[in-house]
């Protein structure tokens, strides 16, 4: 059967309650089994991260041998994680809201992906597991005595000697650094454990850094999001399960290609919009009501990677663009610095592989529009011939005579008026969108092989 585009957790649902309790067969597989989880159905399950796989063309394996077709394929996903044994995973929540885990978790109902996680996160899991003090200390503890895989959520905050988090007496950054002695793989999930996220946002008053700020001797896998889809989560997970502990081919930022590998406005479903230069202007008005590109209102889309348009969130129900409200880029590092004021246009978008800014698009398709009527009425009928498009006396960039509305190609407006953003610097003369003053964007430019060519 097709996964489809990418409907992991629509292939996950299962009508059953599964019941589980503890991994006490041999293997992955014959413990799915026993919770009564079908051969057939777990084929679609692996289908559907299959698909999660090939949602990036830049390939998938890194620092190890490529993966065969076969290890990509429903069938051969299955038989790797169906006979898994049982892996060993240290689960932590540092300075965070829980929210990655509850998106996790909260993707479905009776799923096997979330009966797949229960398994794999049985050593510990602060939020899921029954001990709590001493009991929970020395879960912890037996875990990080034997190889594991470590996953973490939450920011480490470094300022007063941590005291602004700690877990039994220890600070969040001694509990990292005591699981990450012996992890085989380190896994940072959520904006959080990324980059510190809102926490590291000036003045950042807990000093709080992400997790490959602490953990420098080993790869740091960052699933970014604020929170992360829970497919791209477990799809991480799965995939270090699947390759033999091999890592996945990362961008830069230390993000996998597999998910983020693509812009959100290369998928996005209101893209044709922002070709057509029609943009929605205020929330509410008929270019919203109609779905038209929402660039004008602050979405980061054309600067953010991400899977969102293609997995989607709640069983693939809808996501944030497609509801209505701009992307607010929380899979890019230091979001919160470099996109707010939220609702405010990027001042351009060339710089992370769009090759014309929104100025450029709608003066390119106005010089079309004008060259095609010149010759037949004139200037007038250009006018008319631009505002007729999608029959409205508000066309979606009013090319002339609107001060307020026309961008030049050199981000200001007619009367020397600055478009949004375009002037706005941080407290170091940077642009917030662009980064330090001369510095290159990184994000792609560090991928490992010719696969992070975009």
């Amino acid at each position: 059967m097709d996964p489809g585009p990418l409907r992991l957790a629509e292939w996950t649902v299962m009508c059953m309650n599964f019941g589980v309790d503890g991994w006490q067969e041999p293997t992955l597989g014959e413990n799915l089994a026993r919770a009564g989880v079908r051969r057939r159905d777990f084929l679609a399950y692996c289908g559907g991260l299959a698909a999660i796989f090939a949602t990036s063309t830049l390939g998938l394996a890194g620092g190890a041998p490529e993966a065969s077709a076969e290890d990509t394929t429903a069938a051969g996903i299955a038989d790797k994680l169906g006979g898994v044994t049982k892996p060993n995973v240290v689960w932590l929540q540092l300075q965070e809201c829980t929210g990655c885990m509850e998106s996790t978790i909260r993707s479905g109902t009776d799923t096997i992906e979330e009966l797949v996680l229960q398994l794999l996160s049985v050593d510990y899991n602060e939020l899921l597991m029954a001990p709590s003090g001493q009991a929970a200390d020395k879960a912890l503890a037996d875990a990080n005595a034997q190889p594991h895989i470590l996953v973490v959520n939450g920011s480490i905050p470094k300022g007063e000697n941590g005291a602004f988090c700690t877990i039994g007496g220890k600070s969040a950054e001694q509990v990292l650094r005591e699981s990450a002695e012996r992890a085989t793989a380190v896994l940072a999930v959520g904006a959080c454990a990324v980059w510190g996220s809102v926490q590291a946002a000036r003045p950042n008053p807990t000093g709080a850094v992400g997790v490959d700020s602490i953990i420098t001797d080993k790869k740091v896998i960052n699933v970014a999001g604020c929170p992360p889809i829970g497919e791209v989560i477990t799809a991480t997970v799965a995939y270090l399960l699947t390759h033999d502990g091999a890592l996945p081919k990362t961008d830069g930022e230390g993000r996998p290609l597999f998910a983020y590998g693509q812009r959100i406005h290369d998928k996005c479903q209101r893209r044709s919009h922002f070709d057509a230069g029609q943009f929605v202007r205020t929330f509410d008005d008929e270019g919203a009501r109609e779905g038209w590109c929402l660039y004008e209102t602050g979405c980061k889309g054309p600067s953010t990677y991400s899977p969102c348009p293609t997995i989607q969130w709640n069983l693939h129900t809808s996501w944030p663009v497609e509801a209505g409200h701009p992307c607010l880029g929380c899979t890019e590092k230091d979001f919160f610095d470099r996109y707010t004021p939220f609702y405010q246009a990027l001042p351009r978008i060339g710089a992370d592989g769009v090759e014309l800014s929104p100025q450029q698009v709608g003066w390119g398709l106005l010089g079309v529009a004008t060259a095609g009527v010149l010759g037949h009425a004139g200037l007038t009928a250009a006018k008319s011939a631009f505002t007729h498009r999608g029959d409205r006396a508000s066309a979606p960039i009013q090319a002339f005579g609107d001060a307020e509305r026309v961008w030049q190609p050199t981000g200001e407006r007619t009367g020397g008026q600055t478009g949004p953003a375009s002037d706005v610097k941080d407290d170091q003369g940077s642009n917030p969108v662009d980064g330090p003053a001369g510095a290159s964007d990184s994000r792609h430019d560090e991928a490992s092989d010719e696969g992070s060519e975009k």
